[in-house]
C-alpha cells in the first residue's frame, strides 16, 4: 500500500520529466494524503505534460465519488482484470512524481511510520493510472491511483506491499501510448531494488495530513 507520499522538489519537475510545458506552480509537499490534488505526468501528442489531478481513482462510469477512498492504490497483479483499472491500464497510464513515501509497520506498541526515499535523494516516479469522470461534478474530474506490487526485502520488514517505482527507461515505456502489449506492461511493475532505497522511522505526526512541513521527514530519535 502507499497511503502517503511527498514531493519536495517541484522546481525540478520540468527538467526531470522532460516536459513541453511549465510545471504547475506548487510548494514543496512533505505529506500528501488521499483526496488531495497533485501533479501527474501524462504523454500527449506534443510530449510529456504535468496535469493536476486528485488522488483516489474515480472511474469514468461511477456516480458516487466515495469510491475514491478505496482506490488510492491499484494492485499490479489485477490491473488487466478489474473493470475499474482495465481501461485506464490500456489508455490512461501516468507517472506520479515523488521524492519519498511512508509505510506503517504494525508492532505491539502500535503502528510505526517509516519514510522511504532513494539513496541519492533524486526525484522518482510511481507507476500510476488516471481517469476522467463527468458524472460527479459540474465539470470533468481527473483522478489517479498509484500502483503497488510485492515488497522488496527491506520494505517486506515493514509492510506487505510497496508502490511501483520506475527508473527512467521504464517511465518512457509506461507512458508510450503505442505500447499495448499487456504482458510487456505488466512486466514493468516490479519491486524497486532494496539497495537503492533508504528507510528510517519518523514521527507519528505524519498520521495527521495537516502536518505538511520539512521536519515530518526527519528521522525519529
Amino acid at each position: 500500500m502507499c497511503g502517503r507520499y511527498g514531493f519536495i522538489k517541484p522546481n525540478q519537475g520540468y527538467e526531470r520529466f522532460n516536459l513541453v510545458q511549465p510545471f504547475p506552480p506548487m510548494k514543496p509537499r512533505y505529506n500528501v494524503a488521499p483526496s488531495q490534488e497533485m501533479p501527474v505526468i501524462v504523454k500527449k501528442d506534443m510530449g510529456n505534460v504535468a496535469e493536476i489531478m486528485r488522488w483516489g481513482l474515480i472511474p469514468s462510469w461511477v456516480k458516487d465519488p466515495k469510491i475514491a477512498n478505496m482506490m488510492i492504490n491499484a494492485r499490479a497483479e489485477t490491473l488487466d482484470k478489474k473493470p475499474s483499472y482495465a481501461k485506464p491500464f490500456r489508455t490512461n497510464r501516468c507517472l506520479v512524481p515523488a521524492t519519498g513515501f511512508f509505510e506503517w509497520m504494525d508492532t505491539p506498541p502500535g503502528r510505526l511510520p517509516y519514510y522511504i526515499h532513494l539513496k541519492d535523494d533524486e526525484i522518482f516516479a510511481f507507476a500510476g493510472l488516471y481517469d476522467i469522470n463527468d458524472k460527479i461534478e459540474s465539470k470533468p474530474v481527473k483522478t489517479y491511483t498509484i500502483i503497488t506490487t510485492e515488497p522488496n526485502g527491506i520494505i517486506a520488514q515493514i509492510h506487505n506491499r510497496m508502490p511501483v517505482i520506475f527508473n527512467r527507461a521504464t517511465e518512457k515505456i509506461w507512458l508510450d501510448p503505442t505500447i499495448i502489449d499487456t504482458q510487456k506492461l505488466l512486466g514493468l511493475l516490479q519491486s524497486y531494488p532494496s539497495n537503492l532505497l533508504d528507510v528510517y522511522p519518523v514521527s507519528k505526526s505524519v498520521g495527521n495530513p495537516a502536518n505538511d512541513y520539512p521536519e515530518i521527514i526527519n528521522p525519529e530519535k
